[in-house]
């Protein structure tokens, strides 16, 4: 895959955005507003975030494998059975929002520093697609990508 800087900087914006996205959708409400779901099976703000911060750990958990050895072959972790390790789902929301907030700020930074060429550095991934071959880049946009699609559901949800 050949990757433009641009693409780099549009993803790199997205991420940034997330944390201050979900922020100004729910600045102001109370605890059992952002815990509120609308169905029995429907998400929460709080169990979107919470599923939001499982996806961070694992993929940014991945993206710096990458960074750090030479194509790894690392074992597929779901973020849908890594968050049943966490207390996530049932953290107060501020608390989560400010821990996520957080970690993202370090995502940012790492990838930030990359020279162009470690975007592509990857993994091959077991325990899924069998030797699912995998790029900080490719991680890096499909984290960006899966947090707008849940921004807009918190966003939503909130209004």
């Amino acid at each position: 895959m050949i990757v433009a800087p641009v693409e780099i900087e549009r993803f790199l914006e997205i991420l940034a955005a997330t944390p201050g996205r979900i922020d100004s959708a729910s600045a102001g409400l109370e605890s059992a507003r952002l815990h509120f779901k609308p169905e029995k099976k429907a998400w929460s703000a709080n169990d979107i975030l919470a599923h939001l911060r499982a996806c961070a750990d694992v993929w940014g958990k991945s993206m710096a494998a990458m960074l750090a050895h030479d194509h790894p072959i690392l074992r597929y972790v779901s973020p849908r059975v890594w968050i049943k390790k966490t207390d996530y789902p049932n953290l107060e929301f501020r608390a989560s929002l400010l821990a996520f907030t957080g970690q993202r700020n370090d995502l940012l930074k790492s990838l930030k520093a990359l020279a162009f060429e470690d975007w592509s550095r990857g993994a091959t991934f077991t325990a899924t697609t069998l030797g699912r071959q995998e790029t900080v880049f490719r991680y890096a946009r499909r984290m960006a990508l899966h947090e707008s699609v849940h921004c807009e559901q918190i966003e939503a949800l909130l209004k």
